[in-house]
């Protein structure tokens, strides 16, 4: 088998709560326990959000540093990855955590709608955090909830205030933003293929199209994310029980087209990181 996916697992995000699933992690050593879980079946990416005490979203840069420690330790060279998403903090808040150096951290070019809100991302917040990014040798993964912020990806690239080969995952789901469509998918990846040929891609599907999601990525020669952050179920009926089962069912549809996951070392290479 070649060309290997890298699997993200987004272990806990910063709305889902035990209520919507009881598995879902919420403290730093319930997070270190269910992304190590999550590595041994197959993730290599670790996207990362903190929680309070309560299981409100924090932006602390010392759990940050708490999470990060305790994944080092236990998850080999597992890719840690920060959220420097907007339900987390504010303004520059959002990227308070860069300078512990994480291998990469998300980062959004453009605002759009959220279920009940406008997600900000205003220009100047932008480029801060590309700046920052840089200034702590930390790799964005730019999240794209729209067509417009692939264009904005690849004209940031092109001036450097982006550099090196992007990154770029398609967000697909969120209610008020892009759903879940084929032809908007394939659109997207032609549209990288165009103005970025030399990037690597790779989707996620919120809720119950999640599963759908890693499939079209998986059959396309994308990467993927899974993980409690975007999807609490295993199917319609069912909870998942863990984040690990949701990498599993990644692993699987890997199997499926003649792929198998990245190995750490080998997302590590693929996407330009930092080796361990």
């Amino acid at each position: 088998m070649s060309n290997p996916c890298i699997i993200c697992v987004a272990i806990t995000g910063s709305v889902t709560t035990k209520e919507h699933n009881p598995s879902v992690p919420i403290s730093i050593n319930e997070q270190i326990e269910s992304t190590h879980e999550a590595f041994e079946a197959g993730a290599a990416i670790a996207h990362c959000h903190v929680r309070n005490d309560d299981g409100s979203p924090s932006s602390s840069p010392e759990k940050f540093a708490l999470l990060k420690e305790g994944l080092e330790k236990h998850c080999g060279d597992l890719i840690v990855q920060f959220s420097t998403g907007g339900r987390s903090g504010a303004e520059k808040e959002r990227g308070g955590m860069l300078s512990l150096r994480p291998d990469m951290a998300s980062l959004t070019v453009g605002s759009n709608n959220f279920p009940n809100r406008v997600y900000q991302n205003a220009p100047d917040l932008v480029d801060w955090l590309a700046k920052e990014m840089i200034t702590h040798d930390v790799k964005p993964e730019i999240e794209a909830f729209d067509l417009s912020h692939i264009h904005q990806a690849a004209i940031m690239n092109k001036d450097g205030r982006i550099p090196g080969k992007l990154y770029i995952q398609f967000v697909m789901g969120v209610q008020n933003a892009m759903p879940v469509d084929k032809d908007v998918f394939n659109y997207y990846i032609k549209t990288v293929n165009r103005l970025l040929p030399d990037a690597e891609w790779c989707a996620a599907g919120i809720g119950k199209h999640q599963l759908t999601v890693n499939e079209w990525c998986i059959a396309n020669g994308g990467h993927t994310r899974t993980g409690f952050e975007d999807n609490v179920k295993f199917d319609k009926d069912t909870l998942a029980p863990s984040n690990a089962a949701l990498v599993g069912r990644a692993v699987e549809l890997c199997s499926k087209y003649d792929r198998r996951p990245a190995t750490c070392s080998e997302a590590r290479e693929i996407l330009g990181l930092r080796l361990v």
